[in-house]
């Protein structure tokens, strides 16, 4: 979907009382929900089939899903956009693996729409994960971050 036409979608969203906008071509999936008045966008590419995959060695049924879960409380993005560890390219990072943070300590920005939106932890504890990479696109309801 080309810029002009997401501009136009989201300009259409913010004039109206309509709250919530998804609309799925075959690049992929928008959504444009509004919150708290302005607009956000939420974009999923899409989606390739899976190419076939070899028949596993027997052994110890565990689902996949909960084997690839990490232990620990997830921090996850509130939004789509741009993860950054810090708060300009030259300074040090929020914090770091082993870092002790406290609820409301800010461990990241994310940037949408032009905007720095500085994200908080939601709970105490250690940093045992950091699962994005400085610069990195992120999904709403995405993993950033594993605290302990």
């Amino acid at each position: 979907m080309d810029l002009r036409k997401l501009k136009t979608l989201i300009d259409l969203v913010s004039e109206s009382n309509v709250s919530e906008l998804e609309i799925t071509e075959a690049e992929g999936k928008v959504r444009i929900v509004k919150s708290g008045g302005v607009p956000m966008m939420m974009h999923q590419p899409a989606m390739a089939m899976p190419a076939p995959v070899a028949a596993a060695p027997a052994g110890p049924a565990v689902p996949d899903a909960v084997a690839a879960q990490p232990v620990g409380h997830a921090v996850k993005s509130p939004m789509v956009g741009t993860f950054y560890r810090s708060s300009s390219p030259g300074s040090t990072p929020f914090v770091e693996l082993g870092s002790m943070v406290k609820e409301g300590d800010t461990i990241c920005i994310i940037e949408a729409m032009k905007i720095l939106n500085e994200i908080e932890a939601d709970k105490s504890g250690t940093v045992t994960k950091i699962l994005s990479e400085n610069g990195q696109a992120v999904e709403y309801g995405q993993p950033l971050f594993i605290i302990e």
